[in-house]
């Protein structure tokens, strides 16, 4: 038997709560990603057909649509294209659903499916020097309680390399303190891993427990009123931070740093300190090595000392000259 058509909001829905909790298993993160990028696509296609989310049909969300739709993230979201090009992901995949399950939703799905992700270039990886972290870890006032959290915050961003997500969802059960030291943290998709700990870590982790709600839930890292720090909240912290570091290490001034920027730090001391590339792969919670590659080509000192093993070549520069007058033209280009 064929499946029975359904409209666009029944679609929606069984597509969250079957497709991705039931069938696929998402998580949070993925789920949470999802909903905000179809709130912003419903929200769009309200104003551009003058009718509500519930009244809307899966012909209205065509490929133009979703290509302007797009483009309006970049360009009045201000949205990066990689932004763009997640969001972008979320609709794919809703579209693969519809098309299963309505088989006279394929022609359009079929369109969205053709719109490609947009290529952008990659910044390189920016990272501390040694001198910059140590500046950093010492700039929280540690006669305030916001500024003890802080400290310890930020020593565990740099000793463990967490992604800040992994870090706001750190529980008091998560701390592995009695014997070898270490943290429990549940990455993206659903996989967890465990990353050592300094000793030094470790005690202030120890004293700072002291501090807050000791129960198995209560989070490691709370705000005032005993909650999980948010993402913002952890941006914020280390702005002040950076800022209070500032004066005496002038050059964290002169860039934006981000608790990611932390993470990019460890993997590059890593690496500098001769720790194996895989290694780092798992430290990371990187899921392909490819990734992790990336620290290799960024660590400029190790491609210096690569060159210094090389002989420089001792041959005379010989001078191009092309021998027609529409290769001449191309070479100017």
């Amino acid at each position: 038997m064929s499946p029975t058509p359904a409209g666009f909001p029944a679609l929606l829905q069984e597509f969250f709560q079957r497709r991705l909790l039931a069938e696929r298993g998402a998580s949070a993160h993925t789920i949470a990603s999802y909903r905000d990028t179809f709130e912003l696509l419903l929200r769009y296609a309200e104003q551009r057909t003058g009718r509500t989310a519930s009244a809307l049909t899966l012909d209205d969300l065509d490929a133009p649509l979703v290509l302007d739709f797009l483009d309006h993230l970049e360009q009045a979201r201000g949205n990066s294209p990689r932004t763009r090009n997640l969001r972008l992901t979320a609709i794919r995949s809703f579209m693969r659903h519809a098309s299963l399950r309505d088989p006279a939703a394929l022609p359009i799905a079929q369109r969205v499916l053709a719109i490609s992700p947009k290529r952008f270039d990659r910044p390189a990886l920016d990272f501390l020097s040694r001198a910059e972290v140590e500046a950093l870890l010492d700039a929280p006032d540690p006669t305030s309680w916001s500024g003890q959290r802080d400290a310890v915050l930020l020593a565990v961003l740099y000793n463990s390399g967490a992604r800040v997500s992994e870090l706001v969802g750190l529980r008091v059960a998560d701390l592995l303190l009695d014997r070898a030291s270490a943290l429990h943290l549940h990455g993206k998709g659903r996989k967890e891993r465990i990353v050592p700990l300094w000793k030094s870590t470790a005690a202030k982790l120890r004293a700072w427990l002291r501090r807050i709600d000791q129960s198995p839930d209560a989070p490691v890292f709370p705000n005032r009123a005993g909650k999980p720090l948010t993402r913002s909240g952890v941006e914020q912290r280390l702005r002040v931070a950076v800022a209070n570091a500032s004066p005496r290490c002038p050059s964290l001034a002169a860039r934006p740093i981000s608790p990611h920027t932390l993470r990019h730090t460890t993997a590059m001391h890593l690496l500098q300190s001769g720790v194996d590339i895989t290694v780092i792969a798992l430290w990371l919670g990187h899921e392909d090595t490819a990734t992790t590659h990336l620290y290799i080509e960024a660590d400029l000192a190790m491609k210096e000392a690569a060159l210094r093993r090389l002989d420089e070549p001792s041959l005379k520069p010989v001078r191009y000259t092309a021998s027609d007058r529409l290769l001449a033209f191309l070479e100017a280009l």
